[in-house]
C-alpha cells in the first residue's frame, strides 16, 4: 500500500509524539483532537522538540519544516483523505470502541486502522469495525521521537499485508517493529507493570524510599530510572489500568494491583501529568 498521509487521533503525549516521528519522517501528517487546548499544546510541544532535536543535529532543518506543516484539526472530516489512521486516545475500552467506529465510518475503504493501545484487546477493538482484517496495534513508546521499539499487535482477523504495510512504515520511521500476540499487556505491558507495581508493594511495605527503591534497580540492575519514576513517567492511572486488564483477563492474583497505586489514583497524583505521583514535579 502506497501510504502518503497519516491522520491520528488524539493530541496528547503519544499523539503528538507520534505526529512528529510521522511528519519527519516524510508523511504528510494530519492531528486531531477535540480539545483545543490540546491541540494548541501539541503544536508547541512539537515545535519546541523539534527545534531542539535540530540544534542538536538529530534531525535536519527539512525535516524541521515537515513537522512545523503538520495539521491540527478538531474532527473527522479530513480523514477521507488519509492512507493509514493511528488511534492515540486515552486508555479506555470503550472510548476507543465508540472511536473506531467513528474511524471505520470515516476512513475510505481498505484504509488501515491503527490503535497506539498498550493493553487492550485489538480483537476486541477489530470487532467495533467492519474491517477487522484492516485493524492492528501499533504500540508506541514514551517518548515517541527518542524511544525506537513499537510492538506490532496482530487481532484474530488482521492480514498478513496488513500487518507488513505497518511494519514497513515503522520501519520508515526509523523504529524496530516487534510482533506480540494480541495477549492482555502485550509484550512490553506483561512484563514492566507487574515490576512496577511489585516497586509500589515494596514502598507500601516500607521495604524502602521511592528513592532506595529507584537507587536500587538503577544501580543494580542497570536500568535508567527506577520503576517508580518510571511509573510517574507513564502515569499510575494508565499502570493501574494495565494490571486490572492483567488480573482481570488473565485470572491470576498475581496482578493485582497495590492498594498504594489505587488510592494515589484516587487522589489524582498520577505522576509527571499531575504534578504529583511518588515524586514532585514543577
Amino acid at each position: 500500500m502506497n501510504i502518503k498521509h497519516i491522520f491520528i487521533i488524539g493530541a496528547g503525549t503519544m499523539g503528538n509524539g507520534i505526529a512528529q516521528v510521522a511528519a519527519t519522517s516524510g508523511y504528510d501528517v494530519t492531528c486531531m483532537d477535540v480539545i483545543p487546548a490540546a491541540l494548541e499544546k501539541a503544536k508547541s510541544g512539537i515545535a519546541k522538540s523539534t527545534a531542539k532535536l535540530l540544534e542538536k543535529g538529530v534531525i535536519t532543518a527539512e525535516q524541521k519544516a515537515n513537522a512545523d506543516k503538520i495539521q491540527f484539526v478538531s474532527d473527522m472530516s479530513t480523514m477521507k483523505d488519509a492512507d493509514l489512521v493511528i488511534e492515540a486516545a486515552t486508555e479506555n475500552p470503550e472510548l476507543k470502541f465508540k472511536i473506531f467506529k467513528d474511524m471505520d465510518a470515516n476512513a475510505r475503504e481498505g484504509v488501515i486502522l491503527a490503535t497506539n493501545t498498550s493493553s487492550i484487546s485489538i480483537t476486541k477493538i477489530a470487532a467495533a469495525t467492519k474491517r477487522p482484517d484492516k485493524v492492528i496495534g501499533m504500540h508506541f513508546m514514551n517518548p515517541v521521537p527518542l524511544m525506537k521499539l513499537v510492538e506490532i499487535i496482530r487481532g484474530l482477523a488482521t492480514t498478513d499485508e496488513t500487518t507488513k504495510t505497518v511494519v514497513d512504515i515503522c520501519k520508515v520511521m526509523g523504529k524496530e517493529p516487534i510482533e506480540a500476540n494480541d495477549s492482555p499487556g502485550f509484550i512490553s505491558n506483561r512484563i514492566l507493570c507487574p515490576m512496577i507495581n511489585e516497586a509500589i508493594f515494596a514502598l507500601q511495605e516500607s521495604v524502602g524510599t521511592p528513592e532506595a527503591i529507584d537507587s536500587v534497580m538503577k544501580l543494580g540492575m542497570n536500568h535508567p530510572m527506577g520503576p517508580l519514576t518510571l511509573a510517574d513517567l507513564i502515569g499510575l492511572d494508565v499502570v493501574l489500568f494495565v494490571m486490572e486488564v492483567l488480573q482481570r483477563d488473565l485470572g491470576e492474583d498475581k496482578y493485582r494491583p497495590a492498594y498504594l497505586l489505587r488510592k494515589m489514583v484516587d487522589a489524582g497524583y498520577l505522576g509527571r501529568k499531575s504534578g504529583r505521583g511518588f515524586y514532585k514535579y514543577q
